[in-house]
């Protein structure tokens, strides 16, 4: 094993400060009594208490969340399932269309994807709303989560799957039962990821919402334009929480997991050796 030099360490701690300190300045200042965001003036809730007063952000925390809960979910099912395509139907007819319109949206702009989209739903005559912004999110999460499936399946041991089919399973059965544990930790990675894309993106919702439908990170830059404010701060604080809260609960579940694969596969090899 390679040491740390003074060169690594250096560039691990200017990077992690670079990433980590002003979302540390903002958590500390969402606690400042001061109107102004730059002057501390003391510790104080006080931001906190008004935050849940405003209907304006907590009606557009409501429509983000339902946004990606709904879109996080249908993205993840939608790209298990073409993960399962792309890996396990091997070669077919327009699979190179397939597979290129997956991959499009990881490396096209967002001006574009939203711009095309919008006029999309105005070609078809929706009204944008929650109901747009949903389908957008989901068609451009949907490829992530792919992606992270696909890695998955690729290094799946099939003989698994063959062996529940011999015992009397249906495909179906032996997906849920076999293939389906298996690879949970990825489609929770993958609805987290789809998730958090929903809940940070502005852009796309930029163009596919509409007067009814604000999402919460249309509404801080419209507040941001005009100036940060202390609630601001406390919003972006509780946002910070949420995700920390997520990712820490999404990873233990994965930890559980596979040390739960683990303990059954040792089972299995104990059950065959005798």
């Amino acid at each position: 094993m390679r040491r740390f030099t003074w060169f690594n360490t250096t560039s691990l701690t200017l990077g992690f400060a670079f990433l980590y300190l002003p979302m540390i300045i903002l958590v500390i200042y969402s606690f400042n009594d001061s109107k102004l965001v730059t002057v501390w003036a003391g510790f104080s809730t006080r931001w906190y208490g008004e935050l849940i007063q405003n209907d304006a952000f907590l009606d557009a925390a409501w429509v983000t969340i339902k946004v990606a809960g709904i879109s996080s979910t249908l993205a993840t099912v939608l790209g298990t399932m073409a993960a399962i395509v792309m890996v396990r139907m091997g070669r077919f007819h327009g699979r190179t269309l397939f597979s290129g319109m997956i991959y499009a949206p990881l490396v096209m702009p967002e001006v574009i994807t939203g711009l095309s989209l919008l006029l999309l739903f105005i070609g078809l005559g929706l009204d944008r709303g929650v109901f747009t912004i949903i389908l957008a999110h989901t068609t451009f999460s949907m490829c992530y989560v792919s992606v992270v499936v696909s890695s998955r399946l690729i290094s799946f041991d099939t003989s698994l799957e063959e062996a529940a089919l011999d015992l009397g399973c249906s495909p179906l059965q032996a997906f849920r039962l076999v293939t389906l544990p298996i690879i949970a930790p990825a489609v929770i990675s993958g609805w987290l990821l789809a998730f958090t894309l929903s809940l940070d993106d502005l852009v796309i919702a930029s163009f596919t919402s509409g007067p009814s439908a604000t999402t919460l990170p249309m509404k801080i830059w419209s507040s941001v334009r005009l100036g940060v404010s202390p609630e601001i701060n406390a919003l972006s604080t509780l946002m910070i929480a949420v995700v920390t809260v997520g990712v820490v609960t999404a990873s233990l579940i994965s930890k559980r997991a596979a040390v739960q694969q683990r303990r059954d596969e040792q089972a299995a090899d104990r059950a065959g050796m005798a």
